[in-house]
């Protein structure tokens, strides 16, 4: 009986200290996930932030493939088609920046409304986003369709008759489909404030299809040439942007946007959109000018360093696109982070998206790099040409592994927490200042060529690290806040 009792006992012990152990293990399993920096709830858990990153890669991945298919197809519209495009594609690229700039600024406004808990008013920045970018590409279109020649004829001189042409007739049909460009980019930042990239990436996968196959019928089944080419492209991004703004009209949705506040001009709200919308748009504008200055330079090097520069660009613009894609992501977390006045958690999660972009970085970049013999059997290169992009990826790829990550994350982040003109200044000290001055140190004086000019790109991401990390580190972007 009495050895009975013990052996009851000492299962009860057991089961209490079995019992004792689950608690605490569910206890700490809590605290890891709710907890952060000062055991403060988390605003973002890894899951989110993989939910937020993953279809923005996807998105500009597939953006990449895309203009890769449309450039193949417009080659078979002739010469002049493919002049024409490119021409006008020059000057539709400038006013693409202009209305990414004002979503960038509208992203940042409501990202930190949403972090402060005020949706109510994020919703009223919303629709004073999507008010503010339809009148100024509206007023784009009607300069674009009033004066295509004299647009052309201005900034490109006397090009030949068919090539005119071909600009005038992609030109004005392009111009068509600015509004519906600038609505699709507001109520996508609206969506990646809310932490929401899935639907943008879906949009995105309808709006890229269209393109494709309304390409392929147009020139291949139909021979309406550039002609096609444009309004396939118009009605790619028409059904994008009234996908995209029925969606935002969701009055379910932690931002929203209503007809009403669109007809109501809030100028205290578009004053903040526009803080963060003005200097980013003048990043952008520098940034056009300096790569069409350092083109200018790249074309005085002869037909091997042009055509490597080309190829290289083109196969480098998929090593950023996990970096890009975390970039934009920053955005969104550390907005929401400094809308809650959480600048420890900012802290944190800047670090832990740095971690992320170098070690993605570092895999896809190092594959690119072990692929180049491959790569380079796909185009029709000479053999000084191979060997000139060659080098030319690998610098590349070395940057944006080692550079990267400390400064065009960090320049996100602090744009983020409303500290947009310093951004602004070091863009045009890196940009206009370094990048340029090398590139004439380097590629002419030196008599490096093209690969003077790309290790310039990577002495300007050099000094713009260093500066954004100075500023970073003296924690003077903490003292701006947008809202």
């Amino acid at each position: 009986m009495h050895r009975f009792t013990v052996m009851l006992k000492s299962r009860g012990a057991m089961t209490f200290l079995y019992k004792r152990k689950r608690c605490i293990i569910l206890q700490k399993t809590l605290k890891k996930q709710t907890a952060g920096p000062d055991t403060k709830p988390m605003l973002f858990s890894s899951k989110t932030l993989r939910a937020l990153i993953i279809p923005l890669i996807i998105e500009q991945m597939l953006s990449m493939m895309v203009g890769l298919a449309d450039t193949v197809m417009i080659t078979y519209a002739g010469e002049a088609a493919i002049s024409g495009v490119s021409l006008v594609d020059m000057i539709n690229g400038v006013f693409i920046y202009v209305y990414s700039a004002l979503a960038t600024g509208g992203a940042v406004v409501v990202s930190q409304y949403v972090g402060s808990g005020d949706t109510e008013t994020g919703s009223q920045s919303a629709s004073q986003l999507v008010t503010s970018t339809t009148i100024i590409s509206l007023l784009f279109m009607a300069i674009g369709l009033l004066a295509p020649r004299a647009i052309l004829g201005t900034l490109f001189g006397r090009i030949e008759a068919d090539v005119m042409s071909a600009s005038i007739t992609y030109f004005t049909i392009s111009a068509i489909s600015y509004p519906f460009i600038a609505l699709y980019s507001s109520c996508a930042a609206l969506f990646r404030a809310m932490g929401n990239s899935r639907v943008t990436m879906i949009v995105s996968i309808i709006m890229n299809i269209i393109n494709v196959i309304g390409n392929a019928i147009a020139i291949f089944a139909l021979g309406w040439g550039v002609a096609g080419v444009a309004i396939a492209s118009l009605i790619g991004r028409v059904v994008a942007a009234v996908i995209m703004f029925i969606l935002v009209l969701n009055k379910k949705r932690q931002i929203y946007v209503t007809i009403k506040e669109m007809l109501h001009f809030r100028w205290d709200l578009i004053k903040k959109i526009l803080y963060i919308a003005v200097p980013s748009g003048i990043e952008n504008g520098l940034f056009q000018v300096s790569k069409v200055a350092l083109t200018s330079i790249i074309a005085l090097f002869g037909t091997a360093q042009i055509a490597a520069n080309g190829v290289a660009n083109s196969i480098d613009y998929v090593g950023a696109i996990i970096v890009g894609a975390i970039g934009l992501a920053t955005v969104t977390v550390v907005g929401q982070c400094v809308g809650a006045n959480d600048y420890e958690q900012a802290r944190y999660y800047v670090k832990k998206l740095q971690k992320m972009a170098f070690i993605s970085s570092l895999i896809l970049n190092a594959a690119i790099i072990a692929a180049m013999p491959l790569i380079l059997k796909v185009f029709s290169l000479s053999e000084e040409a191979s060997r000139l992009t060659f080098i030319l990826v690998v610098l590349h790829n070395v940057f944006v592994i080692v550079i990267q990550p400390f400064s065009g994350l960090l320049g996100s982040a602090i744009r983020a927490a409303g500290d947009v003109k310093f951004a602004m200044v070091v863009s045009i000290i890196s940009t206009v200042v370094v990048r340029v001055a090398f590139s004439f140190i380097l590629g002419v004086w030196m008599n490096m060529g093209v690969i003077g000019i790309w290790i310039s790109m990577g002495i300007d991401w050099a000094v713009r690290a260093v500066l954004l990390n100075w500023r970073y580190r003296s924690g003077k972007w903490t003292q701006f806040r947008v809202i």
